[in-house]
């Protein structure tokens, strides 16, 4: 009878603790080379959605304008300038557009005779709108004056070059009783910012009043987070922060904001721009020599 016989090499050897220490910090070298790139395709992803947020309020806006023959009014007050204060009726571009974005219904129960403010427009002040919310805005709801929780916008129109009162007066193409056509755009609307991107601070008066919670000019400011979980980056400024004071763009993604041109193209604008260049960009009909940089 034949019998197996079974090569027997002792016991079976397992990691030392130096190995293992070796194995663990290589994978930790490796998720710190991929992290960042991983953050920065999320970014990335993050910022065309929000270019594409704008594309969507800029054919709004033409439409608005086929329909009605001028664009969207940038606010709506018996009085000027507008202080950014819950007095007042204040009823924003946004509201007007809202037809053109698919919201028909938030804007049949909006009663525009009764302004922003009124409790009758409790529930569309406090309903959050997706097409006016960018994705890398870390807070989805604002505490805004007093105590309730009101839907904000990141995108802001163009009142203005300079910081001044919003009135109706200013060199922008949405400003207080603006019925601004196409044809009073004399710089062209290529050469036209119509919108752009801002950081809401606490006290926003949230995405229907047509103050500094959706219209901004074109001036650099450093910008206070305050409690925000992130430092915006900003294009735009003034640290009086008194009721007429307006600022301007910001934005959460890296280096700059989205911004909207007359024409309906989308382009990245860059925190190096020039300050001079910018407040070109934001008048209607200033007759600056300044061109659509290829950033």
């Amino acid at each position: 009878m034949s019998k197996s016989i079974r090569n027997y090499s002792g016991p079976k050897r397992a990691f030392t603790l130096v190995e293992l220490l070796v194995v663990i910090a290589i994978i930790g070298i490796l998720v710190g080379l991929l992290l960042p790139a991983v953050q920065a395709a999320r970014e990335a992803a993050r910022r065309m959605s929000c270019a594409n947020n704008i594309a969507q309020i800029g054919l709004a806006m033409h439409n608005f304008e086929f329909a009605a023959e001028h664009l969207p009014t940038g606010t709506v007050n018996d009085t000027g300038p507008i202080r950014n204060e819950p007095i007042g009726n204040h009823i924003s571009w946004t509201v007007k557009i809202l037809p053109y974005i698919e919201q028909s219904r938030m804007y049949s129960v909006i009663d525009q005779s009764k302004g922003v403010y009124d409790p009758v427009n409790a529930i569309p002040r406090m309903t959050q709108i997706a097409s006016f919310l960018c994705n890398s805005y870390p807070l989805y709801s604002r505490v805004g004056q007093g105590s309730e929780d009101i839907g904000i916008s990141t995108y802001a129109a163009c009142y203005s070059s300079k910081e001044v009162p919003l009135d109706t007066d200013n060199d922008g193409v949405f400003f207080l009783g603006s019925r601004t056509k196409f044809s009073d755009i004399a710089d062209g609307s290529s050469n036209t910012f119509f919108l752009s991107e801002k950081v809401s601070p606490d006290g926003d008066l949230g995405w229907m009043s047509g103050t500094r919670a959706t219209l901004r000019n074109g001036t650099l400011e450093k910008f206070n987070p305050g409690s925000m979980s992130k430092t915006p980056s900003t294009i735009t400024s003034n640290p009086d922060q008194g009721s007429l004071v307006m600022g301007g763009f910001s934005s959460f993604h890296t280096s700059g904001v989205n911004t909207l041109y007359g024409d309906g193209g989308v382009r990245f604008t860059p925190m190096s721009i020039d300050p001079k260049v910018l407040e070109a960009f934001c008048t209607r009909n200033g007759g600056e020599l300044a061109s659509n940089p290829d950033w």
